[in-house]
């Protein structure tokens, strides 16, 4: 089975690739290799691919998803049997700071991903929400089937905006399409605008880190290879229309289509300064910390309703936080040789 990953120079790309191969998939990759933040661990990231013993199952091309003859060239050569588009462009604070890059690479981008899908009959696609959808709603646990009309910040308008995209095309050309809001991903090889990152960086370096909020912030913490092991898991589970899905009281999550959105997360929210305490005892390192006011865009709690996904694909999270804490300060210190 050939399958694209988009993004695959990213965390949850170049992760997710791995493991495909590993299972002997045919990888084609994709990355625009942008400097959001420092390109050379994204190379790095394709290195550690492409180290594996099956990557001779992995190519690579630079490519924006916003390049619209790029990527329908893209399609037309491979025939994917399956897609799965994680790139993106990522961080809530930074959609405030250049909103065009949201429009550009979440919105034109995904739509030139699902022309592919529709004109060279691509069996599934499974792409990346993301929990920033459920907004403004303090309802607890965030369920698929909340309303999420009230995002915060133009990067969650985005992702919402691809759920309805995606479906419209589930509804227009019978394409099984398959969302996953992810729950703040962390672990090894992460991204450097993520607090595991950004704390660790400094506490390390001497410098106080930034806590907003004042730390009264939860978060559904969740581990890399968790992650994966859903993307992988409902990749597989090809999305069908559901018999039970009425017209006069619709779910969000379902449809008489062959849609599906589902939370990939712990379902255990962390308090942030339990967070950064494990961080500090696994560096056996007390940070000083600047307590700050919440930042424009940003949810003061997150926690995910996993049982959907549980029941259509059978993933379960296994990753205790101190054991995925343990391994991203592992992790990054051999590879800034700290």
């Amino acid at each position: 089975m050939k399958i694209l990953v988009t993004g695959a120079a990213g965390f949850i790309g170049a992760a997710t690739a791995k493991k495909l191969i590993a299972r002997g998939n045919e990888v084609v990759g994709i990355d625009n290799l942008n400097d959001y933040y420092d390109p050379s661990l994204k190379l790095a990231r394709l290195d550690d691919i492409r180290s594996q013993t099956q990557s001779a199952n992995f190519s690579f091309e630079k490519l924006a998803v916003e390049d619209r003859d790029g990527m329908t060239a893209l399609f037309e050569e491979h025939k994917f049997d399956r897609v799965i588009h994680l790139a993106a462009q990522a961080g809530v604070r930074y959609s405030i700071e250049n909103p065009h890059a949201y429009v550009d690479s979440n919105i034109v981008g995904f739509m030139n991903i699902l022309e592919g899908c529709r004109h060279f009959k691509v069996g599934h696609l499974v792409y990346a929400s993301s929990s920033s959808v459920y907004g403004m709603s303090k309802v607890m646990p965030f369920s698929e089937e909340h309303n999420v009309d009230h995002p915060v910040s133009l990067y969650a308008a985005s992702k919402k905006a691809n759920e309805l995209m995606a479906h419209t095309y589930s509804h227009l050309y019978n394409l099984p399409t398959t969302g996953l809001r992810f729950f703040t991903v962390y672990g090894p090889w992460g991204r450097p605008d993520m607090a595991p990152f950004k704390f660790t960086k400094s506490i390390l370096n001497g410098d106080p880190i930034d806590v907003y909020n004042f730390g009264n912030h939860r978060r559904d913490f969740t581990y890399i290879d968790d992650i994966v092991e859903g993307v992988v898991r409902s990749l597989d589970v090809t999305a069908t229309p559901d018999d039970n899905w009425n017209a006069e009281s619709p779910k969000p999550n379902t449809s008489s289509s062959p849609f599906r959105v589902y939370n990939i997360g712990a379902q255990t929210p962390v308090n942030l300064m339990d967070f950064i305490e494990a961080i500090e005892g696994e560096l056996g390192i007390t940070a000083e910390k600047n307590l700050l006011p919440m930042q424009p865009g940003d949810v003061p709690d997150t926690y995910a309703d996993v049982s959907t996904l549980v029941s259509a694909t059978g993933y379960r999270p296994q990753t205790q936080l101190n054991e995925g804490i343990a391994k991203f300060v592992n992790w990054y210190k051999a590879y800034y040789k700290v």
